[in-house]
């Protein structure tokens, strides 16, 4: 993505506010390689959409990793794609079960980042079956209007955020399609790409139900560097990961160009 080329011209995502919304975030809060964002207050605060309170620190470390490619710092090793940018860490993924109600959480997290004053929301998320199949969604449903979460990320669109959505793992499966909500016209929905730029075939694929392109851009989503726990960083899989690279990319050429909107942008 050139991500260096503006970090070398100073836009490395200052003023750029990037709500995280995950499954926890395990270490982001004692992990060296996040010490450079706590020491700077660039974290400005958690919710737990879950279990209730402020504690994200506990659960899952996904988000630890989606973290890891927006804001680790390791001098000389790695560095994430907007180190500068403030963020706000959302649980809204119950990592034990998968029910409908986790789109309700993401939801009432959109709302409270719009209240924060949130420029991006990232999500390495998606939806397609649940525990209760009465609750799933279908290809049919993929139309970017009847998902809850997909409607959220619509109207989180319209109040000025700029909504990011992993792709989805599935397209080497059966479902092979994106999931919820990079469904919806206005999220951009990431899909994963090797370092020769070629479609990983776990990528989840489009179009929508009706005919919509999707994903609508792309990112390092095969052997992307991601840091797991407290030691070096090692190269993943997963669009989980070329979702946040490119929402730091977006914050670094926000900071670069803040008269645009997010739909400009």
């Amino acid at each position: 993505l050139n991500v260096d080329c503006l970090h070398n011209q100073g836009f490395r995502g200052n003023g750029i506010t990037i709500a995280v919304m995950d499954a926890g975030f395990f270490g982001v809060n004692s992990y060296q390689f996040f010490d450079s964002i706590r020491a700077r207050g660039k974290i400005l605060g958690t919710r737990n959409f879950v279990n209730g309170g402020t504690d994200v620190y506990n659960n899952s470390t996904h988000g630890t990793m989606v973290m890891s490619c927006l804001a680790a710092i390791l001098p000389g090793v790695l560095i994430g794609s907007a180190p500068d940018a403030e963020y706000w860490l959302f649980n809204t993924e119950e990592g034990g079960s998968e029910t409908i109600s986790e789109e309700y959480n993401w939801i009432r997290a959109a709302e409270y980042a719009d209240s924060v004053g949130a420029h991006i929301l990232t999500t390495s998320l998606g939806y397609t079956t649940f525990d209760k199949t009465n609750q799933n969604h279908s290809y049919a449903t993929l139309n970017g209007r009847t998902a809850p979460m997909s409607i959220a990320s619509n109207l989180a669109a319209r109040k000025g955020m700029f909504v990011v959505n992993s792709a989805g793992n599935e397209g080497a499966g059966l479902w092979q399609y994106i999931s919820v909500a990079a469904d919806a016209d206005s999220v951009c929905a990431v899909g994963a790409v090797d370092s020769l730029g070629v479609y990983a075939s776990f990528s989840g694929k489009g179009p929508t139900f009706d005919g919509r392109t999707k994903p609508d851009l792309v990112a390092r989503g095969v052997g992307a560097w991601v840091c797991y726990n407290d030691t070096i960083p090692f190269p993943a899989n997963g669009t989980s990961f070329a979702a946040p690279i490119l929402a730091g990319a977006v914050a670094c050429y926000w900071q670069a160009h803040k008269s645009f909107s997010n739909i400009t942008i």
